[in-house]
């Protein structure tokens, strides 16, 4: 379970998207292409707790969030790694389950990690295809 609480809190994700967002489009164009902000059916307390729920007080960047996220993908992988060579050579107390475990966790969390870094390579393509 100390590994959902060391991902990244998708609060701060989306308002970084979100912030990018209103820095690369004008207020008027949003308006002209209907865009609605999905924040305004929220009374002004609930927007606040939002806003604060995703902005920290320890500013990181987006770098570095995803440092971490990749950084404990490799810490997973590794403990993995360390789990498996321990049952090959025979030491006592490792049991194949906590192995399979291991193996599985770091499967997944690679495949999401993937999964991530997909996702950023086509919304850097859509930016980049952009008209200017």
């Amino acid at each position: 379970m100390s590994d959902i609480s060391n991902r990244v809190d998708i609060n701060r994700v989306l308002m970084q998207m979100r912030e990018l967002r209103e820095q690369v489009q004008a207020p008027g164009l949003q308006a002209a292409q209907g865009m609605v902000d999905p924040l305004s059916g929220l009374s002004d307390a609930a927007r606040a707790d939002l806003v604060n729920a995703g902005t920290a007080t320890d500013k990181s960047s987006f770098a570095d969030l995803l440092q971490q996220a990749v950084d404990s993908v490799n810490e997973t992988q590794e403990k993995s790694a360390a789990l498996q060579t321990a049952y090959e050579m025979g030491e006592p107390g490792v049991d194949i389950t906590q192995v399979m475990i291991q193996m599985q966790k770091a499967s997944v969390s690679f495949e999401a990690m993937t999964q991530v870094r997909n996702r950023l390579v086509s919304a850097y393509q859509d930016i980049m295809n952009m008209p200017l």
